[in-house]
């Protein structure tokens, strides 16, 4: 692609190989005359003094690739897509949902996309969720969850103006099709196709059997406002940030405008990373 003119690394610094990845990497975008921004922990690693900090490198180049975990890689994504940035995540070893490209396709992924391969980027669903703190976008999941010496907590649950529930649970996952995956799979949540326009509702050990996950459509828009009072509640967001939520504090939640452009190994599709990351025979 000829619009990439400018590349920025994100890494896990203290990941296995990380140092010698990046270092080839640099080298095989100098074959190709494209410049390279590393975020400042990578550049410490070659005693560079332009690195700059994470939250900035997506607003300065054409493209990143992260190279780390999952973790990492959803420690930038919500940046990413607001700048409409492609994101390729290299896997360090443990293949991950999101950073799927193994190091033996490093290259074959990258000569792929700057080739001109569109069809080995996924664009991703994002959340919007509006708080009293502002607007906060996230790929895989927005939590309600209590604090570690809280009790059980209760949540009343609109959709599309309609009050439909309140949950009486440990706390709450509204889901992407990307995180359906991650922490809603290990709550009993289903698991949905990255291109498929909808989400899920997740209880946490809900304190009812009558509640289960729901998959609603992408165009509904959520509403959760807290019931409880006196007990510690947090929001996150993808695991990464989150605030304090207070009794009759309420949250909307929904499809977000923007979507992050997710690239992928042109050998593998989405069934094939669930085989493998799953253990399906």
């Amino acid at each position: 692609m000829d619009n990439i003119k400018r590349v920025g690394f994100v890494i896990k610094p203290h990941a296995p190989q990380v140092d010698k990845i990046l270092e080839e990497l640099i080298q095989y975008f100098k074959t190709k005359s494209i410049e390279c921004l590393l975020e400042d922990v990578a550049a410490m690693k070659f005693q560079r003094k332009d690195g700059v900090p994470r939250e900035n490198v997506p607003e300065q180049v054409d493209l990143v690739i992260v190279i780390g975990g999952d973790g990492t890689l959803l420690s930038i994504a919500h940046l990413a897509a607001q700048k409409n940035v492609p994101v390729m995540g290299v896997n360090l070893g443990r293949l991950g949902f999101l950073t799927e490209v193994p190091l033996d396709e490093m290259a074959l992924t990258l000569d792929s996309f700057l080739g001109g391969n569109t069809k080995i980027i996924s664009h991703r669903q994002m959340l919007e969720a509006d708080t009293k703190s502002g607007t906060f976008y996230c790929l895989n999941d927005f939590v309600i969850n209590k604090g570690a010496l809280a009790r059980m907590i209760q949540c009343a649950i609109w959709i599309d103006g309609k009050e439909i529930a309140t949950s009486k649970a440990d706390g709450l996952i509204i889901s992407t099709p990307t995180g359906s995956t991650a922490y809603s799979l290990s709550a009993g949540g289903p698991i949905i196709q990255p291109n498929i326009p909808a989400f899920i509702i997740v209880p946490i050990c809900p304190h009812t059997l009558s509640f289960r996950p729901m998959v609603i459509s992408a165009e509904s828009t959520l509403k959760i406002e807290l019931v409880t009072g006196g007990e510690e509640v947090w929001f996150t967001l993808d695991g990464q940030r989150g605030g304090l939520m207070e009794e009759n504090d309420s949250i909307e939640v929904r499809r977000s405008h923007l979507t992050l452009q997710l690239i992928s190994s042109p050998k593998r599709n989405y069934f094939d990373l669930l085989q493998e990351k799953l253990g399906w025979g």
